[in-house]
């Protein structure tokens, strides 16, 4: 296990940056080494365009460097359209030590720590109303924002973790939620019930966000910091609060007073908070003497108001937490019946009723005759929500229910290894190391088109300038690209990408064909007008199958909803044009891994006079 990492947070900046660092590097002097910074809120203010000589120009010029590795996120402010555009060509990166946390964001450390972001504030109309996540020039998080970030605490990432294969990224789901540390603009709802922490002004307790509520009863994190604790923002520390049902998992919320801005009194309120986490403790943590019941459990009366205490107890270097006092009781539902605020698991029903063990779609089945899903699974296989992956047609390539008794069950067909035969499994090889490859943009968003307007340009930008190249060291080698995407809507979350194959230049007018006559045995068809069809999937309103021909022209269709469309169409495609069908198992592919790590320096030899990245 790791040891306990040491970590420094820090309350809005507001433009601020070089007296922050400043004072950082002081308090990192004298009750340090910390390991990293977290820097709530607005860190670069309410500016919109960025001033020659202002320390945000200094900072993503070079001339302003960090005492410290700075996580930074998004308050309640735009972004400045520079910092977008330097996030969206670097990855988060904006200069050295200082990283900008996705909206909606989660990363692991080096030190093995998950950080989960929620940028933004919150607005109920724009919340529930916005077609598509909003993107870093808009102030507001919407109800896609929060699902996303859900699905990206399902999957496992790290800072220093480099994929090379999608099928890397897809097998590294995670099997749990919980998260070690929360960093949002807004406060939830219900963290101040049960605390008898006073609060530095009564309307916090109003002026939350409640759809952050079931975010945090999901991922329940250990330590939760928040930057809109009022106009200015103060200080507020709650008591710890425990989950029970998580081997008593222990939570606290800290929300930071800014360092830049004004001030009320001409006094900064607290503005860091120093403290220590050790990632991965296993086993039954201590229950804190002070902790309180549990906020986000149940149904609760409204908390009273709180009452003065001399009793503290000291954390680390500094800040006081106070001693519970009265506390108020959990509301008991009737004998039998699910108490008030019970949510089944199964069809996520709020509605008073039933237990999960009595949910009315327990026995539901799908359209494949196997057991219906819960609400948000996708097969993986075709991107259905109306049957599991054992059961998926796709998949399994058999018939329907009543016609495949007997028969058995064939393996899962994913994204996989190369489709084109390299240096052991070939008699000759036209492009080294195969030439089939992925390109995946950084940012983590389903598809290319649910990426927000702010930050697409420049990813886009760059795929393309990637896939030229790649056409033009094809060309070398005597064949031409091409390229295809799968870009599937679900409730997971995929990862958007592109996958490029060379093929001979003898076969390049046989790919358009190729691909109608394939589809038609499915089903697919592609639309006359594949720009108008683009534009309807435009901000992430539906799903698409798009194809790059070797001339330049394109080929979208329109996944459409509730009818299954296979993941591996295009493997299958190209396979059967390159007289190649048994590759379309990818078990076939396989290389020993020095042979594989051959491959990939081949190719990376002979793409380099190609990179567009230099």
């Amino acid at each position: 296990m790791a040891g306990p990492v040491k970590i420094l947070a820090v309350g809005s900046a507001a433009g601020s940056i070089s007296d922050l660092f400043a004072k950082i590097k002081a308090i990192d002097a004298k009750h340090g080494k910390f390991d990293l910074v977290l820097c709530t809120g607005d860190f670069f203010g309410p500016v919109r365009e960025v001033d020659e000589g202002s320390d945000t120009s200094k900072l993503l010029a070079g001339d302003l460097e960090a005492p410290i590795d700075c996580y930074i996120m998004q308050g309640e402010y735009p972004l400045p359209e520079k910092v977008v555009e330097r996030f969206a060509k670097n990855g988060g990166e904006l200069c050295k030590r200082v990283f900008l946390l996705s909206k909606s964001g989660i990363i692991t450390t080096a030190n093995g720590l998950r950080i989960a972001c929620l940028g933004g504030t919150y607005d109920a109309e724009i919340y529930s109303s916005a077609e598509a996540a909003p993107g870093f020039l808009s102030p507001f998080f919407s109800t896609q924002t929060v699902e996303r970030l859900l699905s990206n605490t399902l999957a496992k990432s790290a800072s220093n973790q480099s994929y090379k294969t999608l099928a890397a990224i897809q097998s590294s789901a995670s099997s749990s939620q919980l998260i070690d540390i929360l960093l949002t603009n807004v406060w939830p709802s219900a963290i101040t019930q049960f605390s008898d922490a006073p609060l530095p002004s009564p309307e916090l307790a109003s002026s939350s966000a409640h759809v952050l509520d079931e975010t945090i009863r999901r991922i329940k994190p250990r330590y939760h910091f928040a930057a809109a604790g009022g106009k200015p923002p103060q200080f507020w520390e709650r008591e710890p609060y425990v989950w029970d049902e998580d081997e008593g998992r222990v939570s606290r919320f800290i929300s930071l007073g800014a360092f830049g801005g004004e001030s009320l009194t001409g006094k900064k309120p607290r503005w860091f908070y120093a403290f220590s986490i050790a990632p991965n403790a296993p086993g039954p943590t201590p229950r804190p003497a002070n902790a309180t019941n549990n906020p986000f459990k149940g149904t609760y009366r409204p908390a009273k108001r709180p009452r003065e205490t001399t009793d503290t107890a000291e954390n680390f270097i500094f800040g006081n937490v106070r001693q519970p006092q009265k506390r108020s009781r959990i509301v008991q539902g009737e004998p039998g019946k699910p108490p008030p605020g019970y949510k089944c698991r199964r069809c996520e029903s709020t509605e008073p009723g039933h237990f999960v063990r009595d949910c009315p779609t327990r026995d539901a089945t799908g359209d494949t005759g196997g057991k219906k899903p819960k609400p948000g699974y996708v097969c993986r296989a075709c991107g259905s929500e109306l049957h599991l992956l054992e059961d998926c047609l796709t998949a399994n390539s058999r018939p329907p229910q009543g016609e495949r008794r007997g028969g058995r069950r064939g393996p899962p067909k994913e994204i996989a290894r190369q489709i084109v035969p390299t240096q052991s499994s070939a008699d000759h090889v036209d492009v080294p190391g195969g030439g089939h490859v992925l390109i995946v943009p950084i940012t983590h968003y389903p598809t290319y088109t649910t990426i927000p307007p702010d930050l697409a340009p420049p990813i886009v930008e760059e795929t393309e300038k990637f896939k030229a190249a790649l056409r033009a060291m094809y060309a070398e080698h005597g064949s031409v690209g091409v390229t295809f995407e799968v870009g599937r809507l679900s409730a997971k979350g995929g990862h958007a990408h592109v996958q490029s194959v060379p093929v001979p230049l003898k076969l390049q007018g046989r790919v358009e064909e190729a691909f109608i006559q394939e589809g038609q045995q499915f089903g697919i068809d592609f639309e006359d007008d594949p720009d108008a069809a683009m534009e309807a999937c435009a901000n992430g309103r539906g799903s698409y199958f798009k194809v790059d021909l070797p001339d330049g022209r394109r080929m979208v269709h329109l996944i459409k909803d509730h009818v299954p469309f296979s993941i591996q169409f295009g493997r299958q495609v190209l396979v059967n044009l390159l007289g190649m069908p048994d590759r379309f198992d990818w078990k076939a592919c396989m290389l020993p891994e020095e042979e594989d790590r051959a491959d990939a320096q081949a190719f990376k030899t002979a793409f380099a006079p190609f990179d567009p990245s230099g």
